[in-house]
This record gives structure tokens, C-alpha cells and sequence, in this order.
């Protein structure tokens, strides 16, 4: 998600290209090639020919489902794993990556199934804890879901992004449950990484807090801080999004008028996959969140109600993208308050 580490992959792909490669390499480049120049859902059907050849190509199975994420094509996703796990149905990760796109598509009970077994194959498979942690999420199994995650939570602290992210859905069951106070203190311990990924977790759980109207103290402005070097990147509208909770939660305009602007630039350019997203919806939903953050929840609830079918197109899981429904609800009941509190 970081345009940094495209730009650095760029000359070390231009190398590659000039290399005596096989069919499967070049084949791997030119989905390189198709990402680098933006277009995220040409890389995912090259990655597709790819799997066709070969269904136990994990490299490619696993850098098209991070595309997939990113264009929230999980129908896409559930196809290719179907092929991978007919191919190689006992490999851990295999079955992680198919339960991820199983629950994705609504699949609960075959999901959490598949990413059982591939615990028992491979405890620390990362993947899989992930895809359990999303059955919990989608079925409401709260309580269950921060005894599970805290029972395992030894298989994968310390590793990273993905670390933390595992973090973020355990603190996000607390949240749901009403429980402020481990949420936040996962939030203090587990999430104040420096990468995109970390940020936007990070951003993620203390907007859900904001949300609810539960306190959060000062923990917007450092993050705002965090987040500042990205405001003009305009290179991931989910990035965006998630930046613009941190700036507008802090009340750093001059960031939020930075990223509006850095995403007004952008759409005026050449046509890229997050062209559209930033178009359809990063752009919107930035302006909406920085209107909740200001009071003007009429304006937030309108904008928000206002994104096309095609939202899902900022990308991210269904338990990451319902933060833009979360916002537009306490809009709304904040919206049909004001008259109230004016009153009063």
C-alpha cells in the first residue's frame, strides 16, 4: 500500500526484464509490470494465468490475493484458491488462503473449518489465525472471539504488519463488547507501528472509538503525527481514508486539506485502478469523515449515503469497510439530535 516501495521496485523491474527468464518467470514480471503501472485487476488475471498453470505457485497465489484485498475481489479470490486447494489440498497455507476468500463470499462454517485444519497442520500460520479471527467478527462471536485470539496471540506477536493486525481485531471485539479500556490498551502496546499497514489499523480502532463516543485522550495527534509524511501520497484511496480519520480526530486541517487536495490532483491525471477507487469513493468519504469530525453530521450522513454500489471498490475486508457504514449511522443519530441539542 505504500508508494515508496513502488518506486523502489521500479528500477530493480526494468533489471528483471532484461534477464534470461523461463516462461513462469516472465510471466511473473509482467504481472509485476501491470502493477507498477497501476492497474492493480489486469496484475490479479495475469496471476489467474498463472495459478491456471500452476495451482501450487504460492508466490502467486499469494501476491494476487493481496490485490484482491485492495480491489475487494474476493468472488476472484474464491475462484483461484478453489483451483490451488483441488491441487494441493493439505498445504496450510493453501487452506488459509481459501478460508480468507471463503468468508469473505459468506461462507462462514467452510471457512472456519478449513482454517482449523490449517492450524492443526501449522499453528503459526498467520493466515489462518487472520481467517478464524473474520468468522468471529462477521458471526458476532465477540466474547469467544478475545478468548481465541488471546489463547494464540504467543503464534504471531512480533511479526510485523501482520502482527499487528491481529492485534487490531482483537482490540476490535473489546470495542464491540463496550470494553474501552483493553482496547486501548492494545492500541498504547501493540499498535504504534510507522508502516501504512500499522497506521491504518491503528486509525481504524480509534475511530470505531470516536464512533461510540468513548474517550481516547490525546491519541489522534500523535497519530495525525504518524501519519503526516502520507498525506499528499494520493497513491491508495483506503490509505486515504484511514489517514483522514487520524487528521480529522486530531483536528489537523492543514493535513486534511493536504490529502483533499493531494486526491483532487490525482483524479485529474491519468487513469490508474485507484483512480477510481479515489474518484467513486476515497474522495467522498475523506470529505464525509472530515465533516463528522467537525460537527456537521447532516453533510457527513449525506455523503456517505451518497457513495455508489460499487463502495467496496476502496477495497480492504468486509470488517475494515464497515467503518464507512459505522459513520454514517452515528451521523445519522447525531443528525436527528441536533435540533435537540440546539433547543436545549
Amino acid at each position: 500500500r505504500d508508494v515508496r516501495d513502488y518506486e523502489a521496485a521500479r528500477p530493480v523491474y526494468e533489471a528483471l526484464r532484461e534477464e534470461a527468464l523461463s516462461l513462469s518467470e516472465r510471466a511473473h514480471v509482467a504481472a509485476i509490470g501491470a502493477a507498477l503501472g497501476g492497474d492493480y485487476a489486469r496484475a490479479g488475471r495475469l496471476y489467474d494465468g498463472i495459478v491456471r498453470q500452476n495451482p501450487r505457485d504460492l508466490l502467486a497465489l499469494a501476491v494476487a490475493q493481496a490485490y484482491d484485498l485492495f480491489l475487494a475481489n474476493f468472488q476472484g479470490l474464491e475462484a483461484r484458491t478453489a483451483l490451488a486447494h483441488a491441487a494441493w489440498p493439505e498445504h496450510h497455507a493453501v487452506l488459509a488462503m481459501r478460508a480468507f476468500a471463503l468468508e469473505e463470499c459468506g461462507h462462514y462454517d467452510e471457512a472456519e473449518a478449513l482454517a482449523r485444519r490449517a492450524l492443526e497442520l501449522e499453528p503459526r500460520d498467520l493466515r489462518a489465525h487472520h481467517a478464524v479471527a473474520h468468522v468471529l467478527e462477521m458471526q458476532g462471536r465477540f466474547r469467544e472471539g478475545v478468548r481465541w485470539m488471546g489463547e494464540r496471540s504467543r503464534w504471531w506477536t512480533g511479526e510485523g504488519g501482520a502482527s499487528t493486525h491481529q492485534w487490531w481485531h482483537l482490540a476490535l471485539y473489546h470495542v464491540e463488547l463496550g470494553q474501552a479500556d483493553p482496547a486501548l490498551a492494545i492500541f498504547d502496546r501493540r499498535l504504534q507501528g510507522a508502516g501504512v499497514s500499522e497506521l491504518i489499523d491503528a486509525s481504524a480502532l480509534l475511530w470505531r472509538l470516536r464512533l461510540m463516543a468513548l474517550p481516547v485522550g490525546d491519541r489522534f495527534a500523535a497519530l495525525a503525527e504518524r501519519w503526516e509524511p502520507y498525506a499528499e501520497d494520493a497513491h491508495c484511496a483506503f490509505n486515504d481514508m484511514h489517514a483522514m480519520m487520524a487528521f480529522a480526530g486530531a483536528g489537523r486541517w492543514d493535513c486534511a486539506a493536504r490529502l483533499l487536495a493531494a486526491q483532487e490532483r490525482h483524479i485529474a491525471g491519468a487513469w490508474t485502478s485507484n483512480y477510481a477507487m479515489t474518484r467513486l469513493v476515497g474522495l467522498p468519504a475523506c470529505r464525509a469523515i472530515a465533516a463528522y469530525a467537525r460537527g456537521e453530521f447532516a453533510a457527513a450522513e449525506a455523503g456517505l449515503r451518497a457513495l455508489p454500489p460499487v463502495a467496496h471498490c476502496i477495497g480492504g475486508s468486509h470488517a475494515q469497510r464497515d467503518v464507512l457504514q459505522l459513520t454514517r449511522s452515528a451521523a445519522a443519530l447525531r443528525k436527528r439530535s441536533e435540533p435537540l441539542a440546539h433547543a436545549a
